[in-house]
């Protein structure tokens, strides 16, 4: 949980889950390859300053609300942060707000491995399973 960061934030992530509760500065999730950020998009204009190129900009199903209300809490609890106290007094408004960045390499690499695991494999067969199937696809971002 961050309450802002200047340029080029996420830039390389590889996995773990960010949350952004103020503003960003340019370029952010160049090269991001892994993770999910979610970032709360205060004035909708978070996609002039977001590297699209390799990540998609997504709203944020219910589970995931849940998980950043949570997450919120708990940031407020630790650091008395007057911002995250606000944010969770108007929850309903601010939920709306939050935008899901998703690099698109990750979002193949979990569904190659959802298919995977639905053929009967599991744990590092199913990874590896995955990394095979995709590591020669021309759609990868990340070039080959």
């Amino acid at each position: 949980m961050i309450e802002g960061v200047g340029d080029h934030g996420c830039e390389y992530m590889t996995g773990g889950r960010v949350v952004v509760i103020g503003k960003t500065g340019r370029n952010f999730a160049a090269g991001m390859s892994g993770g999910v950020a979610y970032v709360f998009d205060e004035d909708g204009d978070f996609r002039n300053r977001c590297n699209v190129e390799t990540v998609t900009l997504e709203r944020l199903d219910e589970a995931e609300l849940r998980e950043v209300e949570e997450m919120l809490k708990r940031h407020a609890i630790y650091t008395r942060s007057g911002r995250a106290w606000q944010m969770l007094a108007l929850w309903n408004e601010t939920a709306l707000k939050f935008v899901k960045v998703m690099p698109k390499d990750y979002r193949r690499m979990l569904e190659a491995i959802q298919r995977a695991e639905r053929e009967g494999l599991v744990g590092e067969a199913a990874v590896m399973a995955a990394f095979e199937a995709n590591k020669n696809d021309a759609a990868r971002v990340s070039g080959n």
